[in-house]
């Protein structure tokens, strides 16, 4: 999104921001406060004053141009989750709840994509979210620090991506063997 933002800037003033980094960081900030508010409502305004040179920058975005631009990044979301279900040998049928964390989880675009996998079935609503994501994270220490009191062990971390790498953190666990849920 923050790169069609430049392009639009260039196009409108014919002033090229690449090579400011402060312009950039100002306007990917803008960008990511556009994308949370287009996952409640349809349409904002993207505006930076001052972005390069005296400039201001305005763009109305909606949320229809925002799924177009995000449109791979999108598909490859659901990427994992396939193979995920092909790597446990799972059918579609064969799972009970849909529980989706993290930023993505409040784009409506993705919500929509993970229950056309799951042909339809409807996402777990009744989970918070972030509250999931810091119990994951609790899960993964134990795992990395010996898991000491067994409670979770047949489980095995197969994909993480931290934080750090601007992608949101992103954990999956299997637990070997069992294709029931378990509390722990």
């Amino acid at each position: 999104m923050a790169h069609y933002c430049v392009k639009q800037f260039k196009r409108k003033h014919k002033v090229d921001i690449t090579g400011n980094p402060k312009a950039l960081r100002r306007l990917r900030n803008a960008c990511e406060k556009a994308k949370r508010v287009l996952s409640t409502i349809c349409e904002t305004d993207i505006e930076v004053d001052y972005l390069h040179q005296g400039i201001d920058f305005s763009l109305t975005l909606t949320s229809a141009k925002f799924e177009q631009l995000n449109a791979d990044l999108f598909s490859k979301c659901m990427e994992p989750v396939e193979r995920c279900l092909e790597d446990a040998k799972m059918k579609i049928s064969s799972v009970n709840d849909v529980v989706h964390v993290g930023g993505s989880s409040r784009v409506p675009k993705v919500r929509q994509l993970l229950q056309d996998v799951f042909k339809g079935k409807e996402l777990c609503q009744g989970i918070n979210a972030d509250e999931a994501v810091a119990y994951g994270t609790a899960v993964q220490a134990a795992v990395l620090g010996g898991n000491e009191n067994g409670k979770l062990q047949g489980f095995s971390l197969l994909d993480v991506t931290p934080l750090s790498l601007g992608t949101g953190s992103c954990v999956t666990l299997s637990l070997h063997g069992c294709s029931n849920t378990k509390k722990l």
